[in-house]
């Protein structure tokens, strides 16, 4: 089955540079992007717009913006980590906060990484292409229950 990736991203221009950072580096996975928090939490758990949705299956890792409108990034990953169909989803914090206090606060509340988003494009792809080689390529991720 292959492995999804999901973009939770509010700027359109980091979002397109995200998704050619990953085709460049012939990551071919699908990529589900969810533009706030809330329609990620309704992708995640099958309601809202995405209701009827199985969630089942979830995405092999999810890239989180934290600036987010409706819910933001460490509300999102609040619950994700309280809810035990989502709780070992693998989460990337892929911010441009350069604040100390959002980066433990990421990780006090269960992220698995946290990455600032380079300013210079080729630093920003290089870092995109390294995040979905290990996160698809590299890391195990915990079997499906469902």
């Amino acid at each position: 089955m292959e492995k999804t990736i999901m973009l939770v991203e509010d700027n359109p221009n980091d979002e397109e540079l995200t998704l050619r950072a990953l085709r460049k580096a012939n990551i071919a996975n699908s990529v589900i992007v969810a533009r706030d928090g809330q329609e990620a939490v309704d992708f995640l758990f099958g309601t809202g717009k995405h209701a009827g949705r199985e969630p089942t299956t979830m995405p092999a890792v999810v890239l989180l913006d934290l600036k987010l409108p409706k819910l933001d990034g460490i509300d999102v990953l609040h619950r994700i980590r309280a809810d035990p169909r989502t709780r070992l989803v693998p989460v990337v914090v892929l911010t441009s906060s350069s604040e100390d206090e959002d980066m433990l606060r990421s990780y006090q509340s269960g992220a698995n990484s946290y990455v600032r988003k380079p300013i210079d494009f080729s630093a920003f792809a290089g870092a995109v292409t390294q995040l979905g080689m290990y996160w698809i390529l590299i890391n195990q991720s915990p079997p499906s229950r469902g």
